[in-house]
């Protein structure tokens, strides 16, 4: 059976996990510290950090302002000195670990979004040193909310940061953004998609269905899928099938879609599955992916980054339930086991 989407080219955007920073819109407000503990900061910086402005023209509505850097203190090493025999000097510190990047976003749109901010912390060369991820929830339109990342985890003589911008912004309608860790939506279910696996053109991104509700939930068959661009607008022109034969056989068989009944705690996965071709005619990118679990459920939109190429096709697995081996592991382990958007 194959079902058509609309297609409308869009730019490709990769997906990068990090931490996650969880801000709530109001006015004009400072982000406070999210919910997984890694990226976001107080922001106010220490006595040994210093801040500095950052002109930055960003994207979409995002911007860097500042960088805040840590003092670079001096360690002393033994030299000969002519008068003493010997003279303490600086020598370079091993990582930055507490480099920091304000932020703000702005929304200038008509309705409530949900904002992906991934900022990079480059070197004096310019190169890429760490991608921190912020999610800002619930920014009201005309609203401005302000919000810090920090690098992270940097190897021993890494170069110094020196610099940090935007590089990559997403943002879903409110209403539709992907619940947030620890939370239950009303509906009871949580969808999201995870960071996938590429390999030689072959693209797999794994669908992922939670019940966190109270009540059995019951799915049979494919995820109902509307491709959209980066201006939320329908892809037109993609084919849209059931299983992934047509695409590849090396995402293991298809299996027939059955009735898939979750309860309380429990998960199912389905997939994404498609080839990065390019031939004649222009490639297609989708950066966004409006999901529903089944007929008559709430949409919900991940942004998975599909870069079709030329191919004009998308493959849909079936919902099948999570092994329980992999539930007590922590949840769905999905098509590629990395949870994302």
């Amino acid at each position: 059976m194959r079902r058509t989407s609309p297609l409308r080219p869009a730019p490709f955007l990769s997906a990068v996990a990090v931490t996650a920073l969880l801000l709530t819109a109001c006015g004009t407000e400072r982000a406070g510290v999210g919910d997984t503990g890694g990226g976001g900061v107080p922001d106010a910086a220490g006595p040994s950090s210093s801040s500095t402005p950052v002109d930055d023209p960003g994207k979409d509505g995002v911007r860097v302002t500042s960088l805040t850097l840590p003092s670079v203190p001096a360690s002393p090493s033994a030299s000969p000195s002519p008068s003493h025999g010997y003279a303490v000097s600086a020598d370079r510190l091993a990582p930055d670990t507490g480099a920091g990047a304000d932020f703000e976003v702005t929304n200038e749109s008509s309705e409530k979004l949900t904002y992906t901010v991934i900022i990079t912390f480059t070197s004096d060369d310019g190169g890429a040193m760490a991608n921190e991820t912020a999610t800002v929830r619930d920014v009201g339109p005309g609203k401005t909310v302000r919000g810090t990342v920090r690098a992270e985890g940097l190897p021993p003589g890494a170069p110094r940061i020196t610099g940090a911008k935007v590089l990559r912004v997403t943002k879903v309608p409110a209403s539709e953004a992907p619940a947030e860790p620890g939370t239950c939506p009303a509906s009871g279910i949580r969808v999201s998609a995870d960071q996938g696996d590429a390999a030689m053109g072959l693209r797999v991104v794994g669908l992922h269905l939670e019940n966190c509700g109270t009540r059995d939930y019951t799915v049979q068959g494919y995820p109902l899928l509307k491709l959209l661009d980066h201006g939320m607008k329908p892809v037109d022109g993609i084919e849209i099938l059931d299983g992934s034969g047509e695409i590849t056989t090396g995402a293991g068989p298809d299996e027939p879609p059955r009735p898939v009944t979750l309860g309380p705690g429990e998960t199912a996965t389905a997939g994404l599955v498609w080839r990065n071709t390019t031939e004649s005619g222009t490639p297609v990118n989708v950066p966004y992916v409006q999901v529903r679990a089944k007929a008559g459920a709430e949409p919900v939109t991940v942004t998975p980054g599909l870069d079709l190429g030329t191919t004009g096709k998308l493959g849909v697995r079936p919902w099948k339930k999570t092994d329980a081996e992999a539930q007590q592991g922590g949840g769905a382990a999905g098509t590629s086991g990395r949870p994302g958007q």
